[in-house]
């Protein structure tokens, strides 16, 4: 009897992924030095969705180095000031992250949950969650109010298939030209600064 409850519910999240997967529509924003990058409209938001995919000739282990660095991976994260860690347990870790903004916006910060999950089929999944509330607001920041993404890379051959996908809610006031361009540029200079630091 259990073992058909657990088929249902698989039955049941298959058919709500495959209907949510069927009700996105992604649409080309780039597509340009092997990285194109996709944009979604989200219900309910202001802002759009952004999706980045390329192929980086690296191993899926050399880009988790990449990514667990946290001081480091700030100088390949898009207009990324300063990143720490703040904790780490098993699969989890909490990171916190200061954005260079362009005036007169006020500067942005954000509390990230990382959960990483390995695939079976030698794949990584970094599942990222704001968790706003985390730590106590600094002074002189607008703290990101809401972040839902993951990383995923997966291997092909001599090389790793990298996605990166996010909707952000940045909280306060934020010019639609900044808001419009930073959904194509945070992805794009991401993956591009991301790949050449893997492929050197």
């Amino acid at each position: 009897m259990r073992s058909l409850h657990r088929m249902a519910v698989v039955c049941g999240l298959t058919t709500l992924l495959a209907t949510a997967a069927h009700a996105e529509d992604w649409q080309v924003a780039k597509n340009e030095a092997g990285i194109k990058i996709s944009l979604n409209e989200v219900p309910g938001s202001k802002y759009k969705a952004y999706r980045g995919v390329t192929l980086v000739k690296a191993s899926v282990a050399k880009l988790r180095a990449l990514q667990e660095d946290v001081p480091g991976a700030c100088s390949w994260v898009h207009e990324c000031k300063v990143q720490k860690l703040l904790k780490h347990e098993g699969n989890q870790s909490w990171t916190y992250t200061r954005y260079n903004t362009p005036w007169p916006v006020t500067p942005r910060d954000s509390v990230l949950h990382v959960t990483t999950i390995e695939g079976a089929d030698g794949s990584l999944t970094r599942k990222l969650e704001g968790v706003p509330r985390y730590i106590p607001e600094e002074k002189g920041f607008v703290r990101v109010a809401q972040v839902e993404g993951f990383w995923k890379f997966v291997p092909k051959g001599d090389s790793t298939e990298v996605t990166y996908q996010v909707h952000t809610e940045p909280g306060g006031s934020v010019p639609s030209w900044l808001a419009n361009s930073f959904v194509v540029d945070a992805p794009f200079n991401t993956l591009k600064a991301l790949r050449e630091r893997a492929e050197k």
